[in-house]
């Protein structure tokens, strides 16, 4: 089993910054995939950036140049930097881990952008 444990998040104004982190335990192959998502009320779920075991990025549309997703892997642990922080990203993010066929989720941290 996999477990992922998130912690970062709060209150913040506009243009400000956070950080999120997010560690993984427990059996994680060498080989996987580890992302956040974020999904604000009444919307779908959003992809924002995945990171490899090799540390290829991607992004979605809405926050490239603002985040920056990053991972340590001796630590099993996936890091999103978010700066210029907008209302807009206010939202429930969760990190994700892929490996094999199988998906794993976070417990999910509140991002809240406002004055």
């Amino acid at each position: 089993q996999v477990q992922l444990v998130q912690s970062g998040g709060g209150l913040v104004q506009p243009g400000g910054s956070l950080r999120l982190s997010c560690a993984a335990s427990g059996s994680i192959f060498s080989l996987n995939v580890m992302g956040w998502y974020r999904q604000a009320p009444g919307k779908q779920r959003e992809l924002i950036a995945t990171i490899t075991s090799s540390r290829s990025t991607n992004y979605g549309d809405s926050v490239k140049g603002r985040f920056t997703i990053s991972r340590d892997n001796a630590k099993n642990t996936v890091y999103l930097q978010m700066n210029s922080l907008e209302p807009e990203d206010t939202a429930v993010y969760y990190c994700n881990l892929v490996q094999g066929i199988s998906a794993y989720w976070g417990q999910g941290t509140q991002v809240t952008v406002s004055t």
